[in-house]
């Protein structure tokens, strides 16, 4: 049996069951290890008040659950997962490795650092199971690199929620048709409804990948609409019109580019209840958000309220320690939302009061992510800004809020990751993306072109 038809042995390293506490729950076929150091971690890091001590405590009561009723020789030796209640394809074993038996003749790495303890253990199964391919899964970076140059032969990240392998295949929600759209239809059966108009063409005419509420436009500017349902031979395009499109306003804005005019029409359709904007800093995302938000709470009366959050990496630590309510503690990881309110007010005579006005009138609340767990938000917009740092399960948390009328408008920018373990591939923002985009009851439009300044715009394409 060749190497790559065994059955492999994952060691995982403290962050995996941090970012996802039933990950020992998703290697299929193979065995799991988990040196007892790993076990210690997360008993010190369960009792902090911060909010990864809630993945630490899922993360040990799912493991006991798995491991409960075992003797300590099966524990060693290894569990089948298969006992483990709830829905899984795991079918190999799961095991504690006892790595303080580690003799000083059998460590590689000195030292009292928990990686190096992991590591050790890594090499020392690598050594022992002979020829059973045995793979270290961390996502931190650093650890990865110290496994390789100590000699373990196979070092991972964590790829179950990796759904792209590269991120230039990740959807952009729009395709460009080369030319003019119409001189490559031959068939089209339209229907107009009051003021829709409704085109069936052939699938063979447009790009082989398509999706609903994916955005088609052509290069000679003569169409731009809507996949609204498709099947093997036929597509439905809605037609939004590239001129109509471009002159569309919310709250006193009109798109400076095409790829803007796609994320307004989004943001102000109220059949899309997830909304996903990425693109390089300057792009507007921002921006566009606030102001159709105002434009919906406000002008329209759509929707009742405006929930501004963002994740922010050290929050769980410092809130508590700034003065004010939740709302003056979250102000200053909010700036981005207070310039946007700022320009859109900039030609008012009393920018500060308007400006004061408009976060009552559109009942703007600033919270912090920590505490929209639980909730259950009914008729609103929520701006979940800076999303680029959040894992996939916390962004789950947040759409899971998400009750009867409420959209939520997500923005981010991939090239920006703050956090220790994330990389624009790993990213929530990325997961999310490619897990809704065919879903009819979202939109995703990338923002291509830096808006902000001329300035900003070299300094994103040369620096």
């Amino acid at each position: 049996m060749s190497n790559d038809q065994m059955t492999k042995i994952y060691v995982l390293d403290t962050n995996i069951l941090l970012h996802e506490p039933f990950a020992f729950l998703n290697f299929q076929e193979h065995d799991v290890y988990i040196p007892m150091i790993v076990l210690e971690e997360l008993d010190a890091i369960k009792d902090r008040k911060k909010d990864v001590s809630r993945d630490a405590r899922i993360a040990i009561r799912a493991l006991e659950e798995a491991l409960k009723d075992a003797t300590p020789e099966e524990i060693a030796e290894g569990v089948p997962m298969k006992r483990y209640q709830s829905e899984h394809g795991s079918t190999g074993r799961l095991a504690i490795y006892p790595d303080h038996l580690l003799t000083n003749e059998r460590v590689t790495l000195p030292g009292p650092e928990n990686d190096n303890t992991i590591i050790n253990a890594a090499l020392h199964l690598q050594k022992d199971k002979f020829p059973q391919p045995v793979i270290l899964v961390t996502k931190d970076i650093n650890m990865r690199l110290k496994a390789k140059g100590a000699g373990m032969e196979r070092v991972e990240d964590y790829r179950t929620d990796q759904l792209i392998s590269d991120l230039k295949y990740l959807s952009t929600g729009y395709a460009e048709i080369e030319g003019e759209f119409w001189s490559k239809v031959k068939s089209c059966d339209s229907e107009t409804e009051g003021r829709e108009t409704v085109h069936t063409v052939e699938r063979s005419a447009l790009p082989p990948t398509l999706f609903i509420n994916q955005y088609l436009f052509d290069q000679a500017k003569t169409f731009a609409g809507k996949v609204i349902e498709h099947n093997a031979e036929t597509v439905k395009l809605k037609d939004l019109g590239y001129d109509r499109m471009m002159g569309r306003h919310a709250w006193g804005i009109s798109p400076k580019n095409f790829h803007q005019a796609m994320a307004m029409d989004a943001l102000l359709d109220t059949n899309i209840d997830l909304c996903l904007l990425t693109g390089p800093a300057g792009s507007g995302k921002t921006l566009l958000a606030l102001a159709a938000a105002l434009e919906m709470v406000v002008e329209k009366g759509i929707y009742e309220k405006i929930i501004v959050t963002r994740n922010t990496p050290e929050i769980a630590e410092s809130i508590g320690f700034l003065p004010g309510t939740e709302e003056e503690k979250m102000a200053p990881w909010l700036g981005a939302i207070s310039d946007s309110l700022d320009f859109l007010h900039r030609h008012d005579e009393c920018r500060e009061s308007s400006t004061r006005y408009i976060i009552e009138k559109a009942n703007i609340q600033f919270k912090s992510v920590n505490f929209m767990r639980g909730r259950s938000i009914q008729k609103s917009i929520v701006i979940l800004d800076e999303c680029q740092n959040m894992t996939s399960s916390q962004l789950k948390t947040i759409i899971t809020r998400a009750g009867e009328g409420t959209k939520l408008i997500c923005c981010g920018n991939l090239a920006q990751i703050d956090s220790n373990y994330l990389s624009p591939l790993t990213s929530g923002l990325t997961y999310i993306v490619e897990r809704f985009k065919d879903f009819e009851g979202s939109a995703t439009v990338h923002i291509a072109g830096v808006m902000r300044s001329r300035l900003a715009s070299f300094a994103e394409k040369n620096l």
